[in-house]
């Protein structure tokens, strides 16, 4: 039996994928948020349980042998003190039961500055303090490992796009919506800088794959990525479909550090705005090699991200 902490857009897709290997799931909300199966001989059980609770982690993860921690604050500027919780919970949920422990991540470690394309052992580098906060959880997570406390990996990926991504994605609704309008997407940095994106089903085919992994753990893995594409290049091929290419607009510097200002959330997306300022590109090949999973290609990913915003959406238009 498998734990999936949070039912967001990668918890509920692990929650199914290994449902549909016959495993049987329980998922921790804090609402108790009921997700069906969708095939396979797995049953997927909801249970309320809030990430930062440690008693009600531990009896949620009694008899599982795999914790995935796929919980996410959204209050990017109150990480210091939401993230700290969640993962001394997960850590106490993870030695009492003695199931394994696959952590989602993200690049922010890395830093600004970091070496290109980013591989999994380079050093983590950050400054930033959302960087810092997923640093210190994981070095945390790697030192109960190390002593023999548990066994954990964590896997990381770079911006997630696809079906339901929503509003608050890089590459999500507040991108698509306005191209599929015949509008100009205003966007953070600078639109023309290649930047590796991971797709949200390479996600979860990642952590699965990762929770059952037969080498060694104690290490991080990178979720596979589609070519590097700038914003303006995935506009073009937007374009492809509706015959408008309307380019991308971005916020100037000025304008964001004065709406920072008034928003403590807006403040956190400028700290780690150097992502889109420069290259942002992922080495993931030894996930390809020892994980077997690879990177959904653009042109089946882009066409399933941008039905699910536009069912109506017509076939490429070829010129």
């Amino acid at each position: 039996m498998k734990l999936v902490i949070g039912a967001g857009l990668i918890g509920t897709r692990v929650a199914r994928r290994l449902a549909a290997q016959g495993e049987d799931v329980v998922v921790a909300t804090r609402s108790g948020t009921a997700v069906p199966v969708e095939g396979g001989a797995g049953a997927i059980r909801s249970v309320r349980a809030d990430a930062a609770d440690a008693e009600a982690l531990i009896r949620a993860a009694s008899g599982v042998t795999t914790i995935v921690l796929a919980s996410n604050p959204a209050q990017y500027h109150r990480w210091p003190e939401l993230w700290p919780p969640v993962f001394d919970a997960t850590l106490a949920a993870a030695t009492r039961s003695g199931a394994d422990l696959v952590v989602m991540g993200n690049l922010y470690a890395y830093g600004e500055g970091a070496r290109m394309p980013m591989a999994e052992h380079d050093p983590l580098l950050t400054t930033e303090q959302k960087g810092l906060v997923r640093k210190a959880g994981w070095e945390r997570i790697l030192e109960a490992h190390r002593r023999g406390d548990l066994r954990a990996v964590e896997v990381r990926a770079s911006d997630y796009f696809g079906p339901g991504s929503g509003a608050t994605a890089q590459l999500g609704e507040r991108f698509f919506g306005p191209l599929l309008a015949g509008r100009r997407p205003r966007v953070v940095g600078d639109p023309r800088m290649p930047h590796s994106w991971a797709y949200l089903d390479d996600i979860a085919d990642t952590v699965v794959a990762a929770s059952t992994y037969a080498g060694e753990w104690g290490r991080a893995w990178h979720v596979p990525s589609a070519e590097p594409l700038s914003r303006v290049e995935i506009a073009a091929r937007v374009a492809a479909f509706t015959g408008r290419d309307v380019g991308v607009a971005s916020w100037s510097p000025t304008t964001l550090r004065a709406l920072g200002l008034v928003s403590p959330f807006l403040r956190a997306v400028v700290d780690s705005s150097y992502q889109f300022t420069a290259p942002f590109v992922v080495d993931a090949r030894e996930t390809e090699r020892e994980l077997g999973v690879s990177a959904t290609p653009w042109d089946v990913a882009l066409p399933a991200t941008l039905a699910s915003l536009a069912p109506s959406l017509p076939a490429p238009v070829t010129r």
